[in-house]
């Protein structure tokens, strides 16, 4: 028998949970998998859909459509929005050139495609080709100059800066890559000049090459996406907290130096979000076991449009009195 009031892809994993015939479908696909329900108590307040991009492709689309058809007779219902609606104020960057990195996926798409529908023209740069021209093919009315490249080489950033012209407004530092959660002594120098290459190299490379152009314009915005692993040591592994901590004091310094010439630096320190970035293949068992028990406490889950609402907040003229600022978008572990 369906639910009187229909369950879709957008109800919330609570909603299904909660429910007389949703919660026996979502326990029975735990159970198949080996899971328990306490597994998803963080993204409770999540649309189901987002089970997709939290299982890192191994729950593909048909699972969850599935899921909806069983709840509701076979039908596959409309899926109306629950919960949080991404609301677009527009015009908020018209006429203004943004860059932002890590464009393709995640965070870095939710951001650029934010700026675009509120009127602004997006450089977009990322290391998969691929995936950027789907995502410029995905806003086909939109202003998106996409640039491929590897923004720890100073090649790739010379391109972004050239395509972006002689404004840039404003500079979304997005793309990251995690570590295999190593603790210190089994951190490989690989490892280790890789994440901080991608995580710090990067971001101080750009901002770099941006300040120019805003200093002659006396206005700017920089935003860095640091992580609740900048605020504890009890997120992630050594490379990446470590990277993620240095990206707190790239964005304070520039935050003093430049504030007097009309530039604003803030960071973002996301928690958990669904993105479906992977980590490497092989992760520290101590590392992950020792962290297992931290990664319990985490509150709730963000989508990527969610985290894409802060960053655009600061990068914005909404952000006008705020500079050097941290602000953590975390369901509130920080507090804890």
């Amino acid at each position: 028998m369906a639910a009187s009031t229909p369950l879709t892809a957008a109800s919330t994993i609570g909603d299904w949970l909660d429910s007389e015939v949703g919660g026996p479908l979502i326990r029975g696909l735990l159970a198949a998998s080996g899971a328990s329900e306490d597994s998803l108590a963080p993204v409770r307040g999540l649309p189901l859909q987002q089970l997709v991009a939290l299982s890192r492709g191994q729950m593909p689309q048909s699972v969850v459509d599935d899921l909806v058809r069983q709840a509701n007779d076979g039908e596959l219902p409309d899926a109306a929005p629950s919960g949080w609606t991404e609301r677009i104020s527009s015009g908020r960057f018209a006429g203004q050139t943004v860059i932002v990195t890590g464009a393709a996926s995640g965070i870095g798409r939710a951001t650029a495609a934010r700026i675009v529908r509120e009127g602004g023209r997006v450089v977009a740069t990322d290391i998969s080709a691929e995936k950027l021209a789907e995502f410029a093919a995905s806003l086909p009315e939109a202003d998106i100059v996409v640039v491929p490249g590897d923004i720890t080489e100073q090649e790739s950033v010379d391109a972004v800066v050239a395509a972006a012209g002689d404004r840039i407004d404003a500079l979304a530092n997005v793309a990251g890559i995690n570590d295999d959660f190593s603790p210190l002594a089994e951190t490989t120098d690989a490892m280790w000049h890789k994440v901080l290459a991608v995580n710090v190299t990067g971001p101080f490379l750009l901002s770099r090459a941006v300040l120019p152009a805003m200093l002659a314009a006396g206005r700017g915005s920089i935003v860095n996406v640091a992580s609740e692993a900048a605020l504890r040591g009890s997120a992630s592994g050594n490379a990446y907290t470590t990277s993620k901590h240095a990206v707190i004091g790239l964005t304070k310094s520039a935050a003093v130096m430049y504030g007097p010439q009309g530039i604003r630096v803030n960071a973002v320190a996301p928690g958990g979000v669904a993105t479906g970035i992977p980590f490497p293949a092989h992760v520290s068992e101590y590392g992950q076991e020792r962290l297992g028990a931290f990664h319990g406490l985490i509150p709730s889950v963000a989508t990527a449009e969610q985290l894409a609402a802060s960053i655009t907040f600061l990068l914005s003229d909404d952000g006008v009195n705020i500079n050097g600022a941290v602000l953590a978008s975390d369901g509130g572990w920080s507090a804890q």
